[in-house]
Parts: C-alpha cells; sequence; structure tokens
C-alpha cells in the first residue's frame, strides 16, 4: 500500500503546479475567488460550488463495494455533471447510534478532516502540529500533521452548539490518532472513516441519509463537494486548507453556526441563502 492512500485529500496546488487544470482545480479556485469575497458577504460564499454539481446518484442496486484504494477525493469525474436522481434507500442499520440525552434536539453535523480541520503530510514539516506514526506493510512511518487556524475555537463552539460527528473517507489508522489529538474536549460524539463512504464514480462519497438522523436537521462541513454529491443542498463548503497561517475560514464561521442553531430546519437557512 503506498503511504499517500490512507490519506484521502485534494491536491495541494503548491504540489502541482505546472500541471494542466481539472475538475478539482476548478473547484479550488472557484472556492479561492470566495475566498475574495468574504469580506463582503461571509454567508453568501458558501453555496457558489452548488451550480457545479449537480451529480447523478448511484442506482438503487449499486452495491456499496469500496474499491482499492485509492489517494484523492477532490473533484468529480468527467461527464459527472447530471441530473440528480433518488439516492438509495437508507439502510435498515444506520452509522450513528441512537442521540444521547446530552444531544436531545440538537442538529447534527458532519465535519470533514482532511483540508477542512487540518493538512497532513508524509514530507517532513518543521512547524507540525503532530507527528503521528502510522503502520504501513509493517513499516512506521510519521504523519506530519498542522491544525487549521482557529480550529480549537470552532470546535469547542460547535461541540456546545451541536452535535458533531467527525466523518473522513480517510483510513481509521491515520485518521484516530489525529482526531485524539486534535479534538481535546471529546466535541466528536462519532467518528466514520472510509469504509463508511460510498465509493460512486470514483469518488468516496459520505451518504448522510445512512447516517440515522433526520436530513433536515444534519449538516455537513467539507471542503470536497465530491464528498457530499447526494446532498448538496445540506453542505456548507470550505475552501480547501493546506498551510496559510493567516486563514481564517473556521473563525467566520463560528457566527453562521451559531444563527443555523437556533433554527427549524437546516433548508430554511441554506435555501434562503441560495436563493440571494
Amino acid at each position: 500500500m503506498d503511504c499517500p492512500a490512507i490519506i484521502t485529500q485534494v491536491t495541494n496546488p503548491k504540489e502541482d503546479e505546472g500541471r494542466t487544470p481539472g475538475a478539482s482545480e476548478k473547484a479550488s479556485q472557484c472556492k479561492a475567488s470566495l475566498k475574495k469575497q468574504r469580506s463582503r458577504s461571509i454567508l453568501s460564499s458558501f453555496f457558489c460550488c452548488f451550480r457545479d454539481y449537480n451529480v447523478e446518484g448511484p442506482p438503487a442496486n449499486s452495491p456499496s463495494v469500496l474499491p482499492p484504494l485509492v489517494e484523492e477525493n477532490g473533484g468529480l469525474q468527467k461527464g459527472d455533471q447530471r441530473q440528480v436522481i433518488p439516492i438509495p434507500s437508507p439502510p435498515a442499520k444506520y452509522l450513528l447510534p441512537e442521540v444521547t440525552v446530552l444531544d436531545y434536539g440538537k442538529k447534527c453535523v458532519v465535519i470533514d478532516l482532511d483540508e477542512t480541520l487540518v493538512h497532513s503530510s508524509f514530507k517532513p514539516i518543521s512547524n507540525a502540529d503532530f507527528i503521528v506514526p502510522v503502520e504501513i506493510d509493517g513499516t512506521i512511518h510519521q504523519v506530519y500533521v498542522l491544525k487549521r487556524p482557529h480550529v480549537d475555537e470552532f470546535l469547542q463552539r460547535m461541540g456546545q452548539l451541536f452535535e458533531c460527528v467527525l466523518f473522513t473517507a480517510s483510513l481509521a489508522k491515520y485518521a484516530d490518532p489525529v482526531a485524539d489529538l486534535l479534538d481535546r474536549w471529546g466535541v466528536f460524539r462519532a467518528r466514520l472513516f472510509r469504509e463508511s463512504c460510498v465509493f460512486h464514480r470514483g469518488n468516496y462519497v459520505k451518504d448522510l441519509s445512512r447516517l440515522g438522523r433526520e436530513l433536515s436537521k444534519v449538516i455537513i462541513v467539507d471542503n470536497s463537494p465530491a464528498s457530499y454529491i447526494f446532498h448538496p443542498e445540506n453542505a456548507v463548503p470550505v475552501q480547501s486548507w493546506f498551510d496559510d497561517m493567516a486563514d481564517t475560514e473556521l473563525l467566520d464561521l463560528i457566527p453562521f453556526f451559531e444563527g443555523l442553531s437556533r433554527e427549524d430546519d437546516v433548508y430554511s437557512v441554506l435555501h434562503r441563502l441560495c436563493s440571494r
């Protein structure tokens, strides 16, 4: 197994200069342009990427079998921009346990890991916040992890307002120890990894209907539109983060989520913002 195959991340443009832009690069350019507009309207920037990702859901009889390990989940495959069709019926057994008394009445926020909260690399990083040993084919490799600016404030506030779930397409052998170091407050009530994704048209998709929560009360925070192509109406997109220590994306999101936590359902807010 290749080392990078345990982490599902988008491509760092700094490590990919000179390559012809593809779907994932175009999505990153879209999000970068939104970043420039954030001073005028933070909330309006969340939704520009929805227009480009009306993607076909899987047929009802398609198996959710994971393929051989892949490295990226940063964009859609060519020809994927098609009319949305209904996704498969939810399974009899859901991914999440019953809601606890502590979280009763709260909405569920599904939060991505790589390029949303942290950036990880097998190449040494001098200012890494964490160094996580990962065993691959009998050999221990070091993973260098950078925390996104303001991630501590973001997680603590989200834990107060919502039932928070970590959902990553990376493997548990890497993501679980990173989450242990990142989440010192026990914000994440559950952790879901690659085996909980649906592999669809070359991407690991996070099917929110499999969580066992009412969809009108579920939000997904993710840097990769490919991850939420089944439920774009539930998504709050964020710009992919690699190493910009002046980034304020997570800090900017806190007031928005404070307001969203008081609403009856997520669609009433997300649809209204999108229409603006």
